[in-house]
């Protein structure tokens, strides 16, 4: 079941909510999604529409979480408190996700539509390659992105506006549901993402046209789409406690504190959540932001309150950026699935801790267990993406390794494609690497600029390896 978090804001209602759930019911598994969302699995069939019921009574809406619909709309998870942001995109996020909640009920969409918003160049939302995506600019409008999207036959975004004024952003989300419905292909499904239509109307430009067409007719309407968002400041006062550490960051509200917290896989400790959720329902303005690369972040804590958080979660929570790699729910609960993407992670995870590696060897990785691009394989550092090989005449579990990806708004990168590794030797791969790495006594980040073949050269053999 997917309880869709608009912006991925989680209040402390809706977490205790979430925590009681798990308590009643007694699950045992729920995943922080790369989509900003919670899902819980494993459930009995006879609870899912109890579960579904109750939620509602707490503002969280479960319709639409899957299927031919706008899906759970994102944003850079700090949005609002993050000291680097131009604005705080999030009212705007809030609004929108409302909006297109409308649409579920209207006429069918060729597929699902996917919208985001960012609040600075750092992308975390991937609001450049989204079907529709807001970007922030320092003089408080957006950039308007569309028909972008990683999967299959990726594409980034196309610039469809500049300096787009905030109140109408509604009337650009209309505008890409009638052009997805005019254009999007409802006859093939596996073409049937808003990406395709770059190609199907003959590239970006004549893309760009047939929305701006789009745009005119629904002003043309009259109907009035202008938003205004109420932003509720944050009030609350620092208790004079000063905290620092890898997990803390500094907000932009003097004396408060975000502590990060990034259960491996995305997958928390249900009894740490839990304990989270008892913990911050006394403290003042405390909630939850889900972020698309799977960590959780706790804002608006004071100092003292940041040292509880920490405590709580000290346990359950990934030590290194390796350890906080990004990995899709994979085959074992997907029904497209084709590899086991958490299962691969836990063994490289695993592996790496044992060999006892500097924690700045390896990069994040981004692991999708199929083309779908869940674990964004296709803009990580590193990706790997769920394949098969063959070794003496039988497809064996393997994953297809990509390198230097990029989702930073104006150096978008698609990885290049080096080739597949068997699943079993993708850990021996990655130490192989790391080791490479702590022998330079540098950074990876560090190292592969100075090595530009260096990962080519350590991924070759096991490329090469056992090829009928």
């Amino acid at each position: 079941l997917r309880l869709r978090m608009t912006g991925g804001c989680v209040t402390k209602e809706k977490l205790k909510f979430i925590a009681d759930t798990i308590r009643t019911y007694n699950l045992k598994k729920a995943h922080f999604t790369t989509c900003q969302t919670i899902q819980l699995h494993d459930l009995d069939g006879s609870i899912v529409a109890d579960i579904m019921e109750q939620a509602m009574d707490v503002g969280i809406i479960t319709m639409g979480g899957g299927g031919d619909f706008p899906r759970n709309v994102t944003c850079s998870p700090l949005s609002g408190v993050e000291k680097d942001e131009y604005f705080n995109v999030l009212p705007w996020t809030k609004a929108a996700g409302e909006y297109l909640m409308g649409f579920i009920r209207a006429e069918k969409m060729p597929r699902k539509l996917k919208v985001a918003f960012s609040s600075s160049p750092s992308n975390l939302s991937h609001a450049t390659y989204r079907d529709l995506g807001f970007a922030a600019r320092p003089d408080g409008c957006f950039d308007v992105y569309s028909a972008g999207g990683l999967g299959s036959n990726p594409r980034f975004g196309v610039l469809i506006a500049e300096a787009v004024k905030p109140e109408d952003i509604c009337y650009y989300i209309k505008a890409m549901w009638l052009t997805f419905r005019a254009y999007g292909n409802y006859e093939n499904r596996g073409k049937a993402r808003s990406r395709y239509m770059q190609e199907s109307l003959g590239g970006a430009e004549n893309y760009k046209k047939a929305f701006l067409e789009k745009l005119e007719e629904v002003y043309a309407s009259g109907e009035d789409l202008k938003l205004s968002p109420v932003s509720q400041p944050v009030l609350k006062r620092g208790d004079g406690r000063n905290i620092s550490g890898p997990r803390v960051l500094e907000q932009k509200q003097p004396g408060l504190y975000t502590v990060s917290w990034h259960p491996v896989g995305g997958q928390p400790d249900l009894s740490v959540l839990c304990a989270l959720s008892d913990a911050i329902q006394s403290m003042e303005g405390v909630e939850l932001r889900l972020a698309p690369d799977e960590t959780a972040y706790v804002i608006n804590l004071t100092g003292a309150e940041a040292e509880r958080v920490l405590d709580i979660t000290e346990h359950n929570t990934a030590k290194t950026e390796f350890e906080a790699s990004v990995s899709c729910i994979g085959a074992a609960v997907c029904q497209v699935g084709v590899r086991d993407s958490q299962s691969l992670l836990r063994a490289c995870v695993e592996a790496v801790q044992e060999a006892g590696l500097p924690a700045d060897a390896l990069p994040k990785i981004h692991i999708s267990g199929c083309p779908s691009s869940c674990g964004t394989h296709q803009t990580g550092v590193m990706g790997f993406r769920g394949a098969a090989k063959k070794v003496n005449g039988k497809a064996e579990s393997a994953f297809l390794l990509f390198l230097n990806g990029c989702d930073i708004q104006g150096k978008e990168k698609m990885g290049e494609e080096l080739g597949t590794i068997l699943e079993s030797q993708i850990p021996d791969f990655l130490l192989s690497l790391g080791k490479a790495v702590a022998a330079a006594g540098v950074s990876f980040a560090e190292w592969n600029a100075r090595n530009p073949q260096g990962v080519k050269e350590i991924a070759a053999p096991f490329i090469a390896a056992e090829q009928a």
